[in-house]
């Protein structure tokens, strides 16, 4: 089975789980079977939902951090099934996509790590992305939702992958975007300073244009926009030195419909972002 079919494999394999937010240790087992499988992968668990895989590399320099989050929208309400609808048919997956897309992507390239030229990378895999529950639907949360706020799980693992004084050159989150609107496509977000209303110094520009330009090289058909997610995140609280930054940028197949049960994502997308990670990491330099 080919790395490609792989992915394919893993993202429906996640997309089956019922990790709805709050709820994202349901998806650990998983992980932690595909890391087990691949020498020298460690893996810990970052309270409450969170995991920090660490994959060693090949190649010298700081090393690379490849996001995803772990939680589905809870559309089923209490009685939802153990295991949740997955499709793929005329080239789409179907089912609860956001963001098994990105999860299945990086459990790929985890495993071609083994056989490639990449760098030492962090797997950084967060809890409570999504914040429709909290707003919509506290009652399918964990102690209706006390304590849990949005995107929660990336500033908890931004802030203890900084007390362990680890510091990648780039972080890249994988995703799915809403801004196609049903049409194909990848998109490719890089000002999270905007977003943020934070100014960006010059630095940061340069370099967060330099991973842009390195990434449109191996795939020049990225849509460059902007919206919210973990990347805002990482974004922030790696960019407090305005000498040393960290490029935070997310890439993001197309989903339609979004936020639903039958999310759609195709096949196509989701390997162009896969291929590109794969080309980017074999050349990167830090």
């Amino acid at each position: 089975m080919n790395s490609q079919t792989r992915a394919i494999e893993h993202i429906k394999n996640c997309a089956g789980i019922p990790s709805f937010s709050s709820y994202e240790e349901r998806l650990h087992p998983y992980i932690l079977e595909q890391a087990e499988r691949v020498d020298g992968v460690t893996v810990e668990k970052i309270p409450k939902n969170n995991l920090l895989v660490k994959i060693p590399g090949k190649s010298k320099g700081k090393p690379v951090a490849l996001t995803a989050h772990l939680d589905k929208i809870n559309h089923y309400g209490k009685d939802y099934p153990q295991k949740l609808p997955v499709n793929e048919k005329d080239g789409y997956l179907e089912g609860l996509l956001d963001d098994s897309v990105g999860v299945g992507i990086l459990l790929s390239l985890m495993e071609q790590s083994a056989q490639r030229n990449f760098p030492t990378i962090y797997l950084l895999f967060s809890e409570m992305e999504e914040s429709y529950g909290i707003q919509h639907h506290p009652e399918l949360l964990k102690d209706d939702g006390k304590g849990l706020f949005h995107s929660m799980g990336a500033e908890n693992l931004s802030r203890y992958i900084m007390e362990q004084n680890i510091k990648p050159g780039v972080i890249i989150t994988v995703d799915a975007s809403p801004l196609f609107k049903g049409k194909k496509g990848v998109a490719l977000y890089s000002r999270h300073w905007e977003i943020n209303e934070e100014k960006p110094s010059l630095a940061l520009e340069q370099a967060t244009n330099d991973v842009i330009k390195q990434l449109t090289s191996i795939e020049p058909g990225f849509r460059m926009s902007n919206n919210t997610n973990d990347y805002l995140t990482y974004g922030l609280f790696f960019n407090k030195d305005p000498f040393d930054p960290v490029p935070s940028i997310a890439l993001e197949p197309a989903i339609y419909p979004y936020h639903q049960k039958d999310e759609k994502v195709a096949v196509d997308d989701i390997l162009t972002v896969e291929n590109a990670l794969a080309a980017y990491l074999e050349k990167y330099e830090s």
